[in-house]
């Protein structure tokens, strides 16, 4: 399996067995999970996902390995002990030193040292469900989704999880409005992967979904509504705009705003077919979408429309964080680097 096709897989959760989720029973002979193995080239390894823990980043990716950085990105170290060898898929933090990583075999760590140590506090194999991504609100509340709607919550930092049924309420048909592009209008969501989760508030979360699913919640997870989609294709990443505004990002270069919290949607011109999985906003306001063969794209007018840029070593890359006004920490199936910005072309112009 070529690298980039692995980077394409993690996001995805392609990698799932046919069985459905929660029906393989426990297998009590399983081993107990390995550690991730110390490397030298670690930072430059598929990474899938980073955060901020104050300061420091944090990254983590393929075989369970983490790595960290405090000087924005110019270089990194791995964490010094990871219970777990399972691809991680999602990180979040609390405050500079407690946070969360889960990943596949339905995996949750936490820490307590910003992101030397890591205690395996979840771990469910048999499942068949990867978690894609994890969410770290208010006074210890977290939440974990991921593939066939899998959905964990947790009131203690990750300390223990319960799993909740994920339910949302159909979206607004009004008269004369097409139905979802899946066919049906509040389709069952149980059979449906979980890619993304990000807060625009305390209490206001997005899930970004497959089959052009999209959810929200203004409750903090504790009711969800799918929101009326513009396409039938997955979507891999959601970022919360000003004053309401959503720009939501998908497979083959489909890349949608909305002006209302996700009610419309207009579609942007990208000027890729590649997969778009990850987005951040810089101080200033200016946005960036990446994805696969090291598509980056560059809005300095609140998205409505974007500059193309292509790393010259086409490397696939999986999420952005900002690290000033004008650069982006960003992993992937290379690792995990800096990219400087620059002053760019003119709105809408491709380079």
């Amino acid at each position: 399996m070529g690298r980039a096709r692995r980077l394409a897989v993690a996001v995805a959760a392609a990698p799932l067995l046919a069985s459905a989720a929660g029906t393989a029973p426990p297998d009590v002979h399983a081993p107990a999970p390995r550690s991730a193995e110390h490397a030298p080239l670690a930072a430059h390894s598929l990474l899938i996902a980073l955060a901020a823990a104050g300061e420091r980043l944090v990254a983590v990716g393929d075989r369970g390995v983490i790595v960290l950085s405090d000087d924005s990105g110019a270089s990194w170290r791995q964490a010094a002990s990871v219970p777990t060898q399972a691809l991680l898929t999602g990180v979040c933090f609390f405050d500079p030193r407690h946070g969360i990583a889960v990943g596949h075999d339905e995996v949750a760590a936490v820490t307590d040292d910003g992101g030397e140590n890591w205690q395996l506090t979840h771990d469910a194999p048999q499942a068949q469900r990867p978690l894609l991504d994890v969410w770290c609100g208010a006074s210890g509340a977290a939440i974990a989704v991921g593939a066939y709607s899998a959905y964990l919550v947790s009131t203690d930092r990750g300390a223990s999880w319960s799993e909740r049924a994920f339910s949302p309420a159909p979206p607004p048909s009004p008269r004369g409005t097409p139905q979802h592009p899946s066919g049906a209008a509040g389709a069952d969501a149980a059979d449906y992967h979980l890619n993304r989760l990000v807060g625009a508030s305390e209490a206001q979360l997005y899930i970004a979904a497959e089959a052009g699913h999209l959810y929200r919640s203004d409750d903090a997870g504790g009711q969800w509504r799918e929101l009326p989609s513009p396409y039938a294709g997955s979507f891999f990443d959601i970022l919360p705009l000003a004053g309401g505004g959503l720009l939501a990002a998908g497979m083959r270069g489909n890349l949608y705003r909305s002006q209302d919290g996700g009610q419309s949607w207009s579609r942007i011109d990208t000027g890729t077919v590649e997969m778009l999985d990850g987005a951040a906003r810089l101080p200033g306001g200016t946005l960036v979408v990446v994805g696969l063969s090291g598509v980056v794209l560059v809005s300095r007018d609140d998205g409505r429309s974007f500059t193309l840029d292509k790393q010259s070593d086409r490397s696939g890359l999986s999420a952005a964080l900002a690290v000033g006004s004008d650069a982006v920490t960003v992993v992937g199936e290379g690792g995990a680097r800096r990219v400087a910005l620059g002053a760019g072309a003119a709105p809408g112009a491709m380079r």
